[in-house]
């Protein structure tokens, strides 16, 4: 029998219009497992009551929006009216909004039924999801193992079955990390491509919004859905299609694709590329040579990257609003960060913005002979629980690039990138590789990801799926 988290996200969406799932039924099968795998760390917060009642107004409205009965949760960085909102953080540990951001009201606005929170680490400023203010979130294949960050409880989550897909946010690799590390596909957009969560509303302009899915035609799917959101209303093509899941479903045809393993932080930080990742990003390669694509050297060397992106994550860290008693709330990292940021200078600050925006030109530059570049997604294997635990901020930091040196320099340059799982290791674990597309390149991807997807065949669950 068919259980109905062994569907896609597609197949709900479609059985959810055709009548053959019912919404009520789903958020109950979605609820229970939560419940069950808690022990995943999978979620900050859990709202079952409300839940109820969202699946008895979703069932009442009209128009159906494209994730009309869906059970989705926030990112426990977006503020839900009524629900605790802790940023991963004990200085926010008796927060509960009284009004919600505009994901959240969006995706209500789209019919989706919202379950809870999902954790993340605090303030989601590190690339492990790992905070003080509640249990860490798990690897479902090895759950002594941590899940990366910040959107690890989303990825852990897609990655369990505990929820048929999530959206998560991006600044330096938080949905592609996590995604790499559980083995499912996450993408992170182009800049200026979504309407909320568009990168625009931060100087640095470095975070976006974006899908966390089992499969690539799960993520366009919910891509496009992303695409179409607006606070209070909704336009787009019907429930299911759209140009991003449409563009999974149709092979790609004699692309140009870029490959390397150089990373901005090799001159700064000991990048090692672990045998997995490697046989990963050799596998993937040839696969899409097979496939017909002109897969060449992408003759990659950039300079001056280390220096501008400190720069950005202290800036970013600086933002958030925490008074002295907060400082001593916040975990150490996090105050640090904040401190730095703060003592920033004026010329400093736009001396990092001033030479992100030349990286991003000169990145854009360096690919632009390709319609993809390939990278590996990580550099080593998942890392355990308490990996970083006990270092100085410095160190902490350069143990996260050494982690993940693929990564953040896509949020600099604005581009829109794949992570998904290719192939496994000895222990049977996913390893993953990157696609980074041109600007407003997503549906490139998508095809491409859905050729390596179509190539690898289907992977096992990890153990919590069918216990």
């Amino acid at each position: 029998m068919t259980r109905p988290h062994d569907l896609s996200l597609v197949a709900q969406v479609a059985a959810l219009r055709e009548g053959a799932l019912d919404p009520r039924d789903l958020v109950e099968h979605y609820l229970a497992r939560v419940s069950r795998f808690a022990d995943l760390g999978a979620f900050a917060e859990v709202t079952p009551d409300a839940a109820r009642r969202r699946t008895d107004e979703v069932l009442a409205s009209s128009p159906r929006g494209p994730l009309w009965g869906v059970p989705l949760a926030d990112k426990d960085l977006v503020a839900r009216a009524g629900v605790p909102t802790r940023y991963g953080s004990r200085s926010r540990a008796d927060i509960v909004p009284s009004a919600s951001d505009p994901l959240a009201t969006a995706l209500d606005v789209a019919g989706a039924i919202n379950v809870g929170k999902t954790s993340t680490s605090e303030f989601g400023l590190t690339g492990f999801t790992e905070p003080l203010i509640h249990a860490p979130a798990r690897d479902p294949w090895r759950p002594s193992a941590g899940a990366g960050g910040s959107s690890g409880g989303a990825a852990v989550a897609v990655a369990a079955g505990l929820l048929p897909a999530a959206v998560g946010s991006d600044g330096g690799g938080s949905i592609r990390i996590p995604s790499a590390t559980v083995g499912v596909v996450g993408l992170k957009p182009s800049r200026g491509r979504l309407p909320i969560g568009s990168g625009f509303d931060a100087p640095d302009g470095l975070s976006v919004t974006g899908p966390i899915a089992r499969t690539v035609e799960d993520a366009g799917l919910l891509l496009d859905a992303l695409v179409g959101l607006a606070p209070f209303t909704y336009a787009t093509a019907a429930p299911g299609s759209g140009p991003f899941v449409e563009a999974a479903t149709r092979p790609a045809a004699g692309l140009r694709i870029g490959v390397t393993t150089v990373s901005p932080w090799d001159d700064d930080e000991d990048i090692t590329l672990d045998d997995e990742a490697r046989v990963a990003f050799d596998t993937a390669a040839a696969w899409l040579s097979d496939a017909g694509h002109a897969v060449t050297d992408a003759d990659w060397h950039p300079v001056g990257y280390p220096a501008l992106f400190r720069v950005l994550w202290r800036a970013s860290a600086a933002r958030i609003p925490l008074s002295t008693h907060d400082l001593t709330l916040v975990e150490p990292l996090t105050a640090w960060l904040v401190q730095e940021g703060r003592a920033l200078t004026a010329p400093e600050l736009l001396g990092g913005l001033t030479e992100a925006r030349a990286f991003e030109r000169r990145t854009i530059a360096d690919f632009a002979a390709f319609d993809a570049v390939l990278t590996p997604a990580l550099a080593q294997s998942p890392r355990p629980v308490g990996w970083y635990a006990g270092h100085d901020p410095e160190r902490t930091f350069a143990m996260q690039v050494e982690y993940a040196p693929y990564s953040s320099f896509v949020n600099v340059a604005g581009l829109p990138a794949l992570t998904l799982p290719v192939t496994r290791d000895a222990e049977g674990h996913p390893v993953s590789v990157q696609l980074i597309g041109r600007p407003g390149g997503e549906a490139a991807l998508l095809a491409l990801g859905a050729e390596l997807e179509a190539r690898r065949g289907p992977l096992p669950h990890p153990p919590a799926w069918d216990a």
